[in-house]
């Protein structure tokens, strides 16, 4: 086989294995993402989906959570981890989307990227799950792994994985494929604990003991 064709292959491969992909976190609009996102840090998609149900209820926009104190919002996402530094942020942001852009989430990474705790990778996911925009691919821990034991990049710098795996999909997958990874490394490749035997990847897979798994 043509090895320029590997990725295509593979993505076929992932989309009918999991053909219901799709964003784990729980939201209503891109506020919400925004948010959910920026708590999901070292922090599991299930824990955050427990937690901003309590946040949203009682803070249901940027306006809001603007006028919350550090304290409150600590106290309500404190499970996520890492919690007075997250409450900082989404307090500084709710802030400055308040005053800056009428309350509403931008739709350009240049401008996401500007508000505090925003990456590249929340960026993504904003613009790709809540905008239907593709500027870029999100790189989690899990489409790391993945995309270097299928040898779709040799990088362990997030940008530069984003970048490699940019070059070899089209573009109007691009949304999808971090969900297709995602969920093959919760499902079947498990980073302690491979199923290698059952993986529907595993003659493109480089992981040196997947015979004896």
């Amino acid at each position: 086989m043509n090895k320029k064709n590997i990725p295509l292959q593979i993505l076929k491969i992932l989309k009918a294995t999991y053909p219901d992909a799709k964003c784990e976190l729980h939201f209503n609009n891109n506020f919400e993402l925004l948010i959910a996102t920026i708590l999901s840090a070292q922090c599991t998609d299930v824990m955050v989906n427990k937690v901003t149900p309590l946040l949203f209820n009682k803070y249901p926009d940027p306006d809001h959570l603007a006028k919350a104190s550090a304290q409150d919002i600590e106290k309500i996402i404190k499970p996520t981890g890492f919690y007075k530094n997250k409450a900082k942020n989404i307090l500084a942001t709710s802030v400055i989307l308040t005053k800056q852009y009428s309350s509403q989430i931008p739709n350009e990474m240049s401008e996401l990227i500007q508000l505090p705790g925003v990456g590249r990778k929340t960026a993504n996911v904003v613009l790709s799950n809540g905008y239907g925009i593709n500027v870029g691919i999100v790189v989690d821990t899990h489409v790391k792994r993945i995309s270097t034991l299928l040898k779709l990049t040799t990088s362990s710098d997030p940008t530069t994985i984003e970048n490699d795996l940019i070059a070899l999909f089209p573009k109007k997958d691009w949304g999808i494929l971090s969900h297709l990874l995602i969920a093959h490394g919760r499902k079947i490749c498990m980073a302690k604990k491979p199923r290698c035997f059952e993986c529907p990847l595993n003659k493109y897979c480089y992981f040196p003991n997947k015979k004896q798994t």
